[in-house]
């Protein structure tokens, strides 16, 4: 492997020749397989229904919203930082949201400071680590790596993007309202959520939130209904369900928490849109507005919170699990080993994906429920680390004596497995609800989650883009500038949420606009600036990869051979450029598993070739 200043590529393997010579070649036209795939710039750009363009979509839409989501973090940042600052300057952005005193010091309203940080939790969590993560590499690598031309339904494909898109221009519209956004945090507790009266976020701000989620519930679906049927019904001969990659499973399991879940956080949603406009009392019992009593009786917010957290739980896995996924992957072929304990790695993404629909409680301790049901969600909370922990192990198994390539995908591979073992170990104290009662709806809880799902699941998305950035646009990313993107990211990050830990642990209340009037939290106002100041230079770093990202779409470095990693996996059979089928001809025949690494004095035995003569067997 030689490194440049532009990228690392590998030269050309001898199997790229006997790959050619099992009859794919490098020249693709798009005609060979007839009128289905005959296509014009909308089709092929707009409204394209190859997931290879689908996943496109969904990556930069994706890219879009972490942006608007980041920035919004910046602005309530600078608040909890900076409150003596004035906020003018934002004058011409913010509007009324910002006023100005007599004495010109603008200072950013309450009322928009809770809905930043809604909105910002909504659009990262959604927007950015659900549709953007899974449903940029869900659709970009089942079909190239089970060997399917494209998705099961292509038109649903294209549906399920659409309905994101949908999903994120109401949610972008709620922005501009008069009465601002939905400002009842992200989880949409009642009675803030459920009551237009209740503040000036809950009125039509609340209603578009609502909206928007049900279309992107329904891209959710469409999604997932896609991804399982491929990757049951598509696999290409030879390809067993012993012989998938790990990115596949991670993104199977995925796609079946989404369709088993996401139908009762859309319940939920039903029933308080009840609530709001139809005078039901699914969530209210006893309310009274301004010492006014209104008609409702019977209802329990707790039973709200039971529906989120349904889906809220496993939200976590539908967001971690891709990442697992894609870190697993990209460490194998890097590391230039195979990965270690295949089937124990299987075995525990199943594991995960279960034990995430019986732990939803956890995050309810505070809410009242019964401690005796509390110690039932306590103990699969902490079983549920066993798992994680398998994998972690594996993980660093699969470092140890590998000959690792340091280039920006392995580094946020890496970079990962750190931030999943930080931020995993503190999930442990939280799982406990005995030290939950104390540390519930402080900054302990946000680092913590930050940190292992927010972090950590960007990690994965990162070493995903550089690592098939080659297959999504036939160049390579510049790696030095994604070498300075890491190092100061993975800095930057831990300098952002580790002190979270401290203040958490001193009792500091989360989602305060200001602690000046609190002599007991006055006086770490210098680690709030502290945070602040490594949030921005985080976020400055974020853009650098983006104009990394698009430049490189037309400047990066061309890749010249089909194999630039000298991967085992099918999508490294497909030509440079493939068009809509991937493969021009016959679809690949699988041989042997994902990982053959330097085996039998070879670096690397891609999938397609058959076992030789003498050959030692498979070892998961």
């Amino acid at each position: 492997m030689e490194s440049t200043d532009k990228t690392i590529i590998a030269p050309a393997y001898e199997e790229d020749v006997l790959i050619e010579e099992l009859g794919y070649d490098d020249h693709f036209h798009d005609h060979h397989h007839g009128d289905k795939y005959q296509s014009n710039f909308v089709t092929t750009y707009i409204f394209s229904q190859d997931h290879k363009m689908i996943a496109k979509q969904f990556l930069i839409t994706g890219m879009f919203w972490a942006l608007i989501g980041g920035l919004m973090s910046l602005v309530f940042r600078l608040q909890l930082g900076f409150p003596e600052e004035s906020m003018a300057w934002l004058k011409p952005v913010l509007g009324k949201w910002i006023s100005i005193s007599e004495a010109g010091v603008g200072t950013l309203a309450p009322e928009f400071y809770y809905a930043l940080v809604t909105m910002h939790g909504t659009i990262i969590v959604f927007f950015v680590l659900t549709a953007g993560l899974s449903g940029t590499f869900s659709n970009l690598l089942i079909p190239l790596q089970v060997g399917a031309r494209d998705m099961a339904s292509p038109f649903l494909n294209m549906l399920s993007y659409w309905f994101f898109f949908l999903a994120g221009v109401i949610m972008f519209l709620s922005l501009f309202l008069s009465t601002g956004p939905f400002s009842g945090g992200w989880t949409a507790y009642p009675p803030l959520s459920a009551l237009p009266q209740a503040s000036s976020g809950s009125g039509a701000g609340m209603t578009l939130w609502t909206i928007s989620l049900v279309f992107f519930v329904v891209s959710v679906l469409l999604g997932g209904v896609n991804y399982i049927t491929t990757v049951l019904n598509l696999r290409t001969k030879g390809m067993t369900m012993w012989r998938l990659p790990l990115t596949i499973w991670a993104f199977f399991v995925t796609a079946i928490l989404g369709l088993l879940s996401f139908p009762v956080l859309f319940s939920g949603f039903l029933l308080l849109i009840f609530d709001r406009e139809l005078g039901t009392s699914f969530y209210l019992n006893e309310i009274f507005v301004g010492g006014q009593a209104l008609e409702y009786a019977g209802g329990s917010p707790v039973l709200y919170q039971h529906l989120f957290w349904f889906l809220g739980h496993p939200e976590v896995y539908i967001i971690i699990l891709p990442a697992m996924g894609i870190v697993s992957e990209v460490l194998s072929v890097h590391a230039r080993k195979p990965i270690f304990g295949y089937k124990a790695m299987v075995y525990s993404i199943l594991a995960i994906g279960f034990l995430s629909f019986i732990v939803w409680a956890h995050h309810m301790f505070m809410s009242g429920v019964n401690p005796f049901i509390s110690n039932f969600f306590v103990i699969f909370t902490l079983i549920i680390a066993v798992p994680s922990a398998v994998k972690v192990f594996n993980w660093i198994s699969t470092l140890y004596g590998g000959n690792i390539r340091f280039n920006a995908a392995s580094l946020f591979g890496i970079g990962f497995v750190s931030m999943f073992i930080s931020g995993g170990l503190t999930g442990i104290f939280l799982g406990n609800s005995a030290i939950d009662i104390v540390m519930h709806d402080t900054y302990f809880v946000v680092a913590h989650f930050h940190i292992v799902m927010g972090v950590a699941a960007m990690f994965g998305m990162f070493a995903g883009i550089y690592h098939w950035y080659p297959k999504m646009f036939g160049r390579f990313m510049n790696d030095t500038l994604g070498r300075i993107h890491f190092w100061g990211t993975i800095i930057g990050a831990y300098a952002i949420f580790w002190p979270m830990h401290y203040l958490g642990m001193a009792g500091v209340p989360r989602r305060y606009y200001s602690f000046d009037s609190f002599e007991t939290f006055r006086h770490f106002g210098t680690m709030n600036q502290f945070i602040t100041i490594a949030a921005i230079i985080v976020f400055a770093l974020q853009v650098l990869f983006v104009i990394n990202f698009f430049y490189s779409i037309w400047y990066g470095k061309k890749q010249k051979t089909r194999n630039p990693w000298g991967a085992t996996t099918l999508e490294w059979t497909t030509p440079i450029r493939p068009g809509h089928g991937n493969w021009e001809g016959k679809i690949p025949t699988v041989q042997r598993w994902a990982y053959d690494y330097g085996k039998d004095g070879k670096e690397f035995i891609p999938q397609i070739l058959p076992p030789q003569e003498g050959e030692s067997e498979e070892v998961h």
